[in-house]
């Protein structure tokens, strides 16, 4: 009897294991791949279109002050920068006003007053989205800046007739500490399976701090009235119910990427943390399974990982399992770490990992019992 009860243990467990073991290395080679081996089309030529960048901005001077003149300075035949100012209190309306009298591109949209017809940066958005002139969008936030005078010209490259959507990368300015490694890392291991899932005709978010498609596509789509009451979503919802295997490219060349400050403190990192996984819910049926048999995999795999070593059972199937999938997580790290320009993550990411898959489920878990609207 008690033989019976060892041996169903060990079965349960190696079930356990190999089913986690066998989702990682189907999403690792057969998704994250893609973006590691990426290789943007020959056919891809400097674009002719004209481009309005939109930036939102509540209580960003300092932001405002150090970026635009970097985004006006681009390289780039014809563009226009229209900046909505979201009920600032600060001094962002006289810095605005004096820029828009000497930079005839600048166009700036005041709110002196809060409109709640959308949660959170939706209603901002789309009345700068409104006042753009031109059909291609070109979205970022005034914390950002981009990473070089051809981030336009960039991003904008894989446009083509059919294209209706350019996903980009928005990486956080490397800095000290443990906190700043795992926030960059997170953001990382995001955008390996967004990025990679656009790649497999399976497109289902972006980031605002990078992210272009046209202004036809959002008129056309009612913007972001299907989801207007949730505080969030502004680019991964959006970009969910638009994005289509056809019309989406993605642009992660040098000078594609945006840089923004990380946040300072684990409190504020788990503010802005919760806010992004209470949209997960609001992902279709597709992508909700896709991205929850990911996470769900990752747990059964190092759960049943360690099942395995605690029972008196021949460790060289888990030590194994264990190591050809650590193999395959750093080879292709690495490779999707040079596609992304990111450095200095590599040997921590096992650890980074974990530490994630611990600290998302206690988020997932404060997200049920308490709310968040607001996006500043």
């Amino acid at each position: 009897m008690l033989n019976f009860e060892f041996n169903t243990l060990i079965i349960i467990a190696l079930t356990v294991f190999g089913l986690g073991f066998t989702l990682q290395m189907v999403y690792w080679w057969g998704f994250f791949a893609r973006l590691a081996f990426y290789k943007p089309p020959e056919k891809e030529s400097p674009s002719t279109a004209s481009v309005s960048v939109v930036i939102c901005a509540r209580n960003e001077y300092n932001n405002l002050r150090q970026n635009l003149p970097l985004i006006l300075a681009q390289q780039f035949h014809d563009f226009e920068l229209v900046v909505v100012n979201d009920c600032s209190d600060d001094d962002s309306e006289e810095l605005l006003t004096e820029l828009a009298r000497q930079e005839p591109r600048l166009k700036v949209v005041h709110m002196r007053q809060s409109l709640n017809f959308f949660q959170g940066k939706k209603f901002p958005l789309s009345m700068g989205i409104k006042s753009a002139k031109n059909e291609i969008l070109l979205l970022t936030d005034a914390d950002c800046r981009p990473e070089s005078d051809q981030w336009i010209a960039q991003m904008v490259k894989p446009y083509g007739s059919d294209i209706d959507i350019v996903l980009g990368y928005g990486p956080y300015e490397t800095g000290k500490g443990l906190l700043n490694k795992i926030i960059r890392f997170d953001t990382l291991h995001i955008g390996i399976q967004y990025l990679s899932l656009a790649l497999a005709g399976k497109p289902y978010m972006g980031v605002g701090r990078n992210l272009s498609y046209r202004k036809s596509v959002f008129i056309r789509n009612k913007g972001f009235t299907s989801h207007y009451n949730i505080a969030s979503g502004d680019d991964d919802l959006f970009i969910s119910q638009v994005a289509k295997k056809h019309n989406t490219r993605i642009a992660i060349a040098e000078g594609t990427r945006t840089f923004s400050e990380p946040k300072k403190t684990m409190l504020e990192w788990a503010q802005q943390k919760r806010r992004h996984l209470s949209t997960g819910k609001h992902y279709s049926s597709p992508n909700k399974t896709i991205l929850g048999s990911y996470y769900l995999s990752q747990m059964l795999f190092y759960f049943g990982f360690f099942w395995l070593l605690l029972l008196p059972f021949s460790p060289i199937v888990a030590i194994g399992g264990f190591v050809l999938r650590l193999f395959s997580q750093l080879f292709l790290t690495k490779a999707c770490m040079k596609q992304l320009g990111e450095k200095d993550l590599l040997l921590f990411s096992p650890f980074a990992e974990v530490i994630l898959i611990i600290f998302n489920m206690m988020l997932s878990l404060v997200n049920v019992i308490k709310k968040r609207d607001k996006w500043k």
